[in-house]
């Protein structure tokens, strides 16, 4: 470790903070290169070695590129990479988590990424309200903690030796607690919060040895009104858990980041503690919600804090109106002494509009992916510095550009949609639920119906053939006879393991949103604009432009051929349209509520065309309802209302004998149970795996669907034993009775591989048997 002197340490404390920098970076790689690399050492093809050989590369040619792009001042650049989830690598370099070995092994990383045979993983769920997940960090209340600064410290000295001066980004002390769950008989991790801010001290203090100016702590809890506590006490928890890191000596300058909304009792918690510098989001959409948030931060944040505005949009790619960027920054009263960032990290976006040849030119013209916000980023911060927009003429001309063609543009507006949505009913119902019972008893299912979730393992052979068709070396004919072999294959499958209803496997679809985004008006999808979900796991959000509408039947064909391959019912497969809207671009000119109610529209239409193919189960995924949920407990009924409405669009003129399933995943699902019960699905699906069922004590009360409580978690590799999966469906059947209960995974199967899943579902299915048995036994006793 370097040894600094004491002119040294002075000069660290006297570093200014860049003018220009962003809050985080895409990590996935433009080519997904960590995504491959990665599976590649989970399949035992790479080495550790090799695995960190490439997570190197991956990161020194960020730093080049950032550079390029403009990120040229010391400290600009956020050290931000995590293998697989920065609040895990958080939570073990503060010491919140791990063993007693001085370094973090990718053994015990990977263990709690992804859990082992042995053990299983640590729960996940969204982050904040994005479809990133991130790993829950479990605290118990005398586990000791460790800080393991040792791998950040290493990281600076690797960017260090390319040339770089990069800056360490955490997640901070209150938001990491306040994410946090309790271990079993546990209790509050915010009351750890002394201990951690103490560990915390620890590892800047290791980073300031080594020559760190200036860390990043994003603390996105206090712009939220979350479960753990009220707005005031985490904002009370925050001023005191940074007058104490402040108050230490031997540390870096910090930079506290508030991403994803506005700050309220935490605004004034911060600035009385005064961090060095203070990043907020100042993002148009976070600006429309709250438009006073600039003058309070103006009158609020002391002049010895440097304000960072975040005036570009870290989370959509819409092309940023730079003129009204610096009016923003011009309302903070702070001249030019003030900097520019991104609103959040561009985790959230793809990484380069470059890479995309195949949009329509109009389109592509409005939009900017992480590499063209960095450029924005660095224009508005040099237009500010000059005082004249003019020292970048040409950033300021597209982005004038994309604002006048966009406005002009006759692609968005489509009067037939708006007419269609505007004649719909104030309210939209169907039959009571009790008469819908009564008619689904045609389908003839036994007590602890069996299903999956929807999507089969996507083999390699699925994807040669998708990629074949894309490229012309096969025709459309061909690649439908080989997805119908595959179709055909997993029906075959599902009734040899004994599921009662099937699916037919989904092998045509190349992600859940991006599949409907391509059969619909109003959207774009790009070709290599990956944006990570989790861990290896990356999806392509398609863009949402315009109006949108159905011009044909999109899941038909493949789900009425399925049914004619089984005497079983076949449950078709739709994306719900608060999932379509919550996992793409969505267009930022109209409230959503709108794009929402017109694919409602659309996708009923879908629901009609099954019904008439004589499909008599539909599912409509609603795995990101609870995500768009607004941050502020304020703005939530008016969100649900809509998302709500939205939902039963899709169902609205289905007939009471069709079966209606809905799944949700991988979400905090207190705050919206009225919502769910609100959307009168027949069958609610909902992930309860990782979390041992405990939802279902939430729902237990005045919940009259059906549920469906996922009890094998397909996020993780292991395969579950027979007893483990018979204890949670007894757990299960506490809260809820047999005659409503479903057995299924807690979510698609298209990520795993057909052995494990093979013998998950087996398992699965030996496990309703057992428990099947054992309620006739107790009801015969």
């Amino acid at each position: 470790m370097t040894i600094l002197t004491a002119d040294q340490h002075a000069h660290l404390q006297r570093t200014p903070f860049p003018r220009a920098t962003i809050a985080g970076y895409p990590r996935i790689g433009p080519e997904r290169e960590l995504k491959r690399a990665l599976e590649a050492h989970w399949a035992d093809r790479i080495t550790a070695g090799e695995l960190d050989s490439a997570a190197h590369s991956l990161r020194l040619d960020a730093y080049r590129r950032l550079q390029e792009l403009g990120l040229r001042e010391d400290w600009a650049i956020p050290l931000d990479f995590a293998l697989y989830d920065h609040v895990l690598e958080t939570a073990l370099t503060v010491g919140l988590l791990g063993g007693e070995a001085a370094h973090i092994d990718h053994g015990e990383y990977f263990a709690l990424a992804r859990g082992t045979q042995e053990r299983q993983p640590l729960e996940m769920t969204k982050w904040f309200d994005t479809n990133y997940h991130y790993l829950v960090p479990e605290v118990a209340d005398a586990a000791p903690l460790r800080p393991r600064p040792e791998r950040l410290v290493a990281l600076v000295a690797e960017a260090r030796d390319a040339g770089v001066l990069a800056r360490p980004v955490l997640v901070g002390p209150v938001t990491l607690l306040a994410l946090s769950k309790a271990a079993p008989g546990a209790g509050r991790p915010l009351d750890r919060l002394p201990e951690l801010v103490a560990a915390y001290a620890r590892v800047l203090a290791a980073l300031h040895e080594a020559g760190v100016a200036w860390v990043q702590l994003d603390e996105p809890a206090l712009v939220a009104d979350l479960d753990a506590a009220p707005d005031a006490e985490l904002a009370g928890l925050a001023e005191d858990a940074y007058r104490t890191l402040l108050g230490a000596r031997d540390r870096p300058q910090v930079l506290v980041g508030a991403p994803y909304g506005t700050l309220r009792a935490g605004l004034s918690a911060l600035a009385s503690a005064a961090p060095e510098a203070l990043a907020v989001d100042l993002s148009p959409a976070v600006q429309a919600q709250d438009p006073d948030y600039p003058q309070r931060l103006g009158r609020e944040v002391p002049a010895r804090t440097r304000l960072v505005a975040g005036c570009i949009d870290g989370r959509n790619v819409w092309t940023a109106e730079l003129r009204g960027g610096l009016e923003v920054l011009a309302g903070l009263g702070r001249g030019a002494d003030v900097s520019v960032t991104t609103s959040t990290s561009l985790l959230h976006v793809p990484y380069t509009l470059a890479a995309e040849t195949g949009l329509p030119v109009d389109v592509a013209g409005w939009l900017s992916f992480a590499a063209e916000k960095v450029i924005e980023v660095e224009a508005l911060a040099a237009a500010l510095a000059a005082g004249d927009p003019a020292v970048r003429a040409e950033a300021f001309a597209r982005s004038d550009r994309a604002r006048r063609t966009r406005a002009a543009s006759e692609r968005t507006h489509d009067a037939a949609v708006r007419a269609r949505t505007a004649g719909l009913p104030a309210r939209v119902e169907r039959e009571p639920l009790a008469q819908r019972r009564a008619a689904q008893e045609r389908l003839g299912l036994p007590e602890l119906p069996t299903t999956t979730i929807g999507s089969f393992p996507q083999t390699p052979e699925i994807r040669r053939a998708r990629a074949d068709v894309r490229a012309g070396r096969i025709g459309e004919e061909e690649y439908a006879a080989l997805m119908r072999e595959e179709i055909a294959r997993v029906v075959r499958l599902q009734e040899q393991l004994g599921l009662d209803v099937v699916v037919h496997g989904e092998p045509e679809r190349n992600d859940m949103v991006q599949y409907f985004a391509e059969h619909l008006e109003g959207f774009t999808t790009t070709a290599r604009g990956w944006v990570q979900s989790y861990g290896s796991r990356c999806t392509r959000p398609p863009i949402l432009f315009g109006d949108v509408s159905r011009p044909a039947p999109i899941t038909v064909p493949w789900s009425q051929y399925a049914a004619g391959l089984t005497d079983r019912p076949v449950k078709g497969m739709l994306t719900g349209p608060v999932t379509i809207l919550a996992w793409s671009f969505a267009r930022d000119d109209e409230p959503l509520s709108v794009p929402a109610a017109q694919l409602g529209v659309a996708l009923g239409d879908e629901v009609a065309d099954l019904e008439r193919a004589g499909i008599p189960i539909v599912q409509v995924d609603e795995p990101a309802l609870r995500e768009l949920l607004p941050l502020r407990a304020d703005a939530r009924a008016a969100y649900l209302e809509w998302a709500v409405r939205a939902f039963r669009l899709v169902a609205f003129d289905a007939a009471a004998a069709t079966q209606i399933h809905t799944h949700l995943c991988y979400s905090e699902f207190g705050q919206i149970l009225t919502a769910i019960e609100a959307l009168d699905a027949d069958v609610t699906s909902i992930e309860a795996a990782r979390s041992r069922m405990e939802l279902l004590g939430e729902l237990e009360e005045g919940f009259e669907s059906q549920l469906g409580p996922g009890i094998y978690d397909i996020h993780s590799p292991r395969v579950p034993g027979v007893d483990e999966l018979a204890e949670l469906l007894r757990a299960a059947l506490t809260r809820v009775p047999a005659g409503r209960l479903w057995v299924n995974p807690d979510c698609g199967l298209k990520t795993r591989g057909y052995a494990e899943v093979e013998a998950a579902l087996r398992n699965l299915v030996a496990a309703r048997d057992r428990v099947r048995a054992e309620a006739l036994a107790g009801a015969r006793a």
